[in-house]
């Protein structure tokens, strides 16, 4: 991000006759799609205890700062944003019973697009790193699971803006690298669902 930064401010420097900065806050909202596949989980005896499968992933909320880079047509627009997001797994025993457990997440997402724009009209399309900051789960309340993390994950955004007045409008297509559940272990193995988490974002910014 530092690097970004540096990048940014030479191009300033190199195109200040005309190059546009706005600054802004954002927020919006994003619909998950994790697929519905299921996982058997076996203890250490190797016997079934129960399946865990995506029941519903909910909608997200995420609330930021923007910085846009007008380069005479090309784009730059870096962000820091804050999300967050909930999973209900449907979870069913060696006796068919089924309940529903929940697990939120919060993450910082640092998204880095690169775009051209035509009028109002803006494409874009960029990295992002999404830095894991919390989560509360309901499966922690089940024998032999535990969870890690990775600090940092990786994917890519790619949308349509429109910016007019000093509102900017972002709807995005956003993929990943990692499969969801990465996080999971129960009684020593990991567990992955077969999918990689994808988003669609829809926000609003204000610029100054």
């Amino acid at each position: 991000m530092r690097i970004i930064l540096v990048f940014i401010l030479f191009l300033l420097a190199a195109n200040e006759s005309f190059a546009q900065v706005k600054f802004g806050i954002k927020a919006g909202i994003s619909s998950y799609d994790l697929g519905r596949d299921s996982i058997m989980i076996t203890d250490d005896q190797n016997e079934e205890r129960f399946t865990i499968g995506i029941n519903q992933a909910e909608y997200g909320f995420h609330a930021g700062v923007v910085l846009q880079v007008n380069l005479n047509g090309f784009v730059i627009q870096p962000e820091v944003v804050w999300n967050t997001n909930r999973v209900d797994y449907r979870i069913t025993d060696v006796n068919n019973v089924t309940q529903i457990i929940s697990e939120s997440f919060q993450f910082l997402d640092i998204p880095i697009l690169f775009g051209t724009k035509a009028g109002p009209l803006r494409l874009n399309i960029g990295p992002v790193g999404h830095v894991f900051l919390n989560n509360t789960s309901g499966l922690l309340d089940f024998d032999g699971y535990k969870e890690d993390f990775s600090t940092v994950t990786f994917g890519y955004q790619a949308g349509i803006g429109l910016d007019f007045w000093r509102l900017l409008i972002d709807v995005r297509y956003e993929g990943n690298l990692n499969n969801f559940g990465d996080h999971m272990s129960f009684f020593g193995q990991q567990y992955t669902f077969s999918d990689q988490p994808r988003r669609l974002l829809a926000s609003v910014a204000f610029v100054f």
